[in-house]
């Protein structure tokens, strides 16, 4: 009687195992991070929800796939679902750097009216390569860190300035310093070494990357608000089962507004955190905020030159709105 449930537990366990799909989902960003920390949520949400059956994987710090790497690796199957940022992808479509233009959108309530706006057409292109979107989330508002103080464009002429996505590389471009292509798991290093001197990031990145222990300055240009995006294959959602991918469907709305909150709250903690650890935290003069608009406009006018109609139209129902 023993030995036949023994028998019966193991054929359970195995039929449950069987029964049990498993995702992986790759981020670029440290597991503390709370962009991370909402994913995971999610993912225990979804493995909660779904009675066991579906198992996300989270990969934190860039360990399973690079940042620019992610997106492939979802498109391709490599990788079932995955987080990106989205202005890292504007080189393969216009329309991916919408909210890494400058100035377009430089507030938590302006952002969310530009993510309603291009969702729709953001997920348009994706269903082009099988995928969609899950939920997005937002940095906090994008600062200037520097090494040496900056009261002007003109100080920027020559600094080694991480360059992330196209847009980063352009600013750089166009305020006469050297971009050089770090990914944020890369900043502590490349700070160390020498390879960089400043970056446009939020408040989180330079937290995470502990900056304060290389770079002095920092500006609160609040010069626009990117999002990240949780990309899932169509295929393997579609491959669910019915409750089960309403349980992913279901976790992912819920994610969405928890991470803008959570984003929002952490603003001004990290701001803290940076002062508390060094850091000197002010304004942009006038005339570097004046420098920063110039850009942006440049910026912006390029933008639509590449983004054609499609883009014209999100940023005419943005403005509208």
């Amino acid at each position: 009687m023993l030995r036949l449930t023994t028998i019966t537990a193991a054929l359970f366990a195995a039929a449950s195992a069987q029964a049990q799909t498993k995702w992986d989902l790759p981020t670029a960003y440290p597991a503390t991070n709370f962009h991370t920390e909402n994913i995971q949520t999610f993912a225990n949400d979804v493995e909660k929800a779904s009675g066991g059956k579906l198992k996300i994987q989270v990969h934190a710090g860039a360990s399973l796939f690079k940042a620019p790497e992610i997106k492939r690796a979802v498109q391709g199957g490599q990788a079932q679902a995955g987080e990106i940022l989205w202005v890292n992808f504007e080189n393969e479509n216009a329309l991916y750097g919408i909210d890494g233009q400058p100035f377009l959108a430089t507030s938590y309530a302006d952002a969310a009216k530009l993510w309603k706006a291009s969702r729709k057409s953001l997920e348009a292109e994706l269903a082009k390569q099988g995928m969609t979107v899950l939920f997005s989330v937002p940095w906090p508002p994008q600062g200037l860190y520097s090494k040496k103080p900056i009261a002007s464009g003109a100080d920027m002429k020559g600094v080694k300035f991480r360059a992330y996505s196209p847009a980063t590389a352009k600013i750089a471009e166009l305020l006469g310093a050297q971009p050089v292509t770090i990914q944020a798991a890369e900043v502590p290093q490349a700070l160390a070494t020498g390879a960089m001197e400043s970056m446009i990031s939020s408040g989180a990145t330079g937290y995470d990357s502990k900056i304060f222990e290389h770079v002095k300055n920092f500006y609160d240009t609040q010069a626009w608000v990117p999002k990240n995006a949780v990309l899932v294959s169509k295929k393997a959602l579609d491959a669910l089962d019915p409750a089960t991918r309403s349980a992913v469907l279901k976790a992912a709305e819920a994610a969405e507004p928890r991470g803008w909150k959570i984003s929002e709250e952490k603003t001004g903690w990290y701001l803290e955190q940076l002062k508390a650890n060094g850091m000197n935290i002010a304004k942009p003069s006038a005339q570097l905020s004046a420098d920063l608009k110039k850009v942006g406009d440049q910026m912006l006018e390029d933008w639509l030159k590449k983004a054609g109609a499609d883009g014209k139209a999100v940023v005419d129902a943005y403005k509208k709105m």
